[in-house]
């Protein structure tokens, strides 16, 4: 097998790959219309015991003027006493662009977008019902604050009703960390027994998704249960169908590029995971936990967690084992995961991140490096053998059955391996993939610069100098590879344009990726050097 053809094949693989990725981005949910939205809810059954409106929200409480607002090293939240549900977060580690200030937002409450948590007791004695609104709240403070030197910040909302029972949710934050702790203190002063269950939602507005064609990214719901780890659920999917499943802990999320929120309820109670996408086009995921009984006199916790955050891998496996596979690799996780690790663990050593992906590529190479010397050493041999097979396709001429066992004899005979020059390129391309969704998926390279005029890995080269450069090393490798007496006119001119059409497909990828292909290809060339000065002595190229 000659090394152009080699080539070809990776090329049309690699095209092949870009091609499914915009199928995937088509594939995407459609922006869901409240025509249609509409029509499938009359279709639905629906949680009425889950408030999903905001009916009776004080105007104060809208513009945003009896928030209670805490702050810690990681978050900037706004919390409402209607309800007690999260209407702002801003992330203020994580800023929204690379060189300003402002923090990133992911939870927030505008005129035409909202995007919150909430959660409440439902039940035959809830406080938060879809007949009866929603509970309204009294704190202490308007203002909560992680001072310095303190780990752990509460923040109590406190509800008594006529009957003697107070209720007091409790909101707990902690230095360093994006999970916020949802407990329920109820002491009930009653003469009566209560019956109360927890149910927390993520509530957005759906809105069309924004993904370039290079780099479509997934917005939408997804969920876990204890028979199914990690599942999708878009958008589309919650206005066809309510998703209605009871399971022994799990999640709900909503997912967007990079960032996630989540609930997380009791690991140890069973919990009913829901959705429902309201007439005005906004998607509820959420969950529904067990029934408690309160007697009279007693006191009880109900808790459970939100996350509001960055796709932290390590965080996110802190609160469940399978959170946090909403870092999605696709059908290469088994692959992407190493890579990961090992990104990972080399950006400990060199606090860079591009330094990191030059040395994942080095390992790459250096690894593949003993089947690349049995391609080249394979491809020499095809070459000295090109007589022999001229004289067979002579011999035979279109008799294709007795050509192709004089070939095979002529192989084995010979001791050559026609494929032995495809499975180092082959392998590469699988690499490729999943180093591909590592930079797409890694929030750690989200704004990571790395030297001169590359200040972020996860975007395109804002010069195009690494896709031009990754173009000029594709063509000195093709410039290097002998032309085979037998390819056509046809393959030749193909050949002519890979490295132009390589590099106008990279000219949008992330820098990141752009690197690793390039100093890849600068490794293949002195790999190559090396390796042909190593044939020439044996009289093989």
């Amino acid at each position: 097998m000659e090394s152009q053809r080699n080539i070809l094949l990776v090329g049309l693989l690699f095209v092949s790959f870009l091609l499914w990725q915009q199928w995937q981005a088509d594939k995407a949910p459609k922006p869901v219309t409240t025509e249609t939205v509409a029509a499938s809810v009359q279709e639905q059954s629906v949680n009425t015991d889950v408030p999903t409106a905001d009916a009776g929200v004080p105007a104060a409480v809208v513009n945003n003027q009896t928030l209670i607002k805490v702050k810690t090293d990681q978050l900037d939240v706004a919390i409402s006493p209607v309800g007690g549900d999260i209407v702002h977060a801003a992330l203020v580690s994580h800023k929204l662009e690379l060189d300003k200030d402002e923090p990133f937002v992911l939870l927030e409450q505008l005129k035409d977008f909202t995007y919150i948590a909430q959660s409440g007791l439902i039940g035959r004695d809830g406080i938060d019902s879809a007949a009866k609104g929603r509970a309204q709240y009294n704190a202490s403070a308007n203002e909560f604050v992680l001072a310095d030197g303190q780990d752990t910040l509460e923040v109590p909302l406190t509800l008594t009703n006529d009957q003697g029972v107070t209720v007091t949710k409790v909101f707990v934050f902690h230095r360093g960390k994006f999970d916020i702790g949802v407990d329920y203190r109820i002491n009930n002063q009653s003469a009566a027994p209560l019956q109360l269950q927890m149910y927390g939602q993520i509530k957005q507005t759906i809105k069309p998704t924004e993904s370039s064609m290079m780099m479509p990214t997934y917005r939408g719901g997804a969920f876990s249960t204890a028979d199914v780890r990690y599942e999708k659920y878009k958008f589309e999917d919650m206005a066809k169908k309510d998703l209605d499943q009871a399971t022994l802990g799990g999640w709900v999320a909503m997912l967007q590029h990079y960032f996630v929120s989540a609930w997380i309820p009791s690991a140890n109670e069973k919990n009913t995971l829901f959705s429902s996408v309201s007439a005005g086009g906004q998607a509820n995921i959420g969950f529904k936990g067990a029934v408690h009984d309160i007697a009279p006199g007693e006191s009880q916790t109900i808790s459970a967690h939100f996350y509001v955050g960055p796709k932290d891998q390590a965080a996110l496996s802190e609160l469940s084992e399978s959170l946090n596979l909403v870092v999605d690799y696709g059908f290469l996780w088994w692959l992407a995961v190493p890579i990961h690790w090992l990104l990972m663990f080399y950006q400990g050593l060199v606090v860079n991140w591009g330094l990191a992906i030059i040395l994942i590529t080095l390992t790459v190479r250096g690894a593949l490096f003993p089947l690349t010397k049995a391609q080249y050493v394979s491809m020499a041999k095809m070459r000295n053998l090109q007589p022999k097979l001229a004289d067979l396709k002579e011999r035979f001429g279109d008799d294709r059955q007795k050509m192709g066992q004089a070939m095979m004899e002529l192989y084995k005979k010979e001791k050559v391996n026609p494929m032995g020059g495809c499975l180092p390129m082959l392998l590469q391309m699988p690499i490729f993939i999943a180093l591909y969704w590592v930079l797409m998926e890694s929030v750690e390279l989200r704004h990571a610069p790395f030297m001169l005029w590359i200040h972020d890995l996860s975007v395109q080269d804002p010069y195009y100098v690494l896709p031009l450069l990754m173009g000029v090393s594709m063509w000195l490798m093709q410039k290097m590879q002998p032309v085979a007496p037998t390819m056509d006119p046809m393959q030749q001119k193909m050949m002519q344009w890979m490295p132009v059409i390589f590099t106008v497909f990279f000219l949008w990828f992330p820098a990141g990726l752009v690197l690793y292909w390039l100093v890849g290809n600068l490794v293949a060339i002195t790999q190559q050097k090396i390796i042909y000065a190593g044939l020439e002595k044996k009289g093989l190229k």
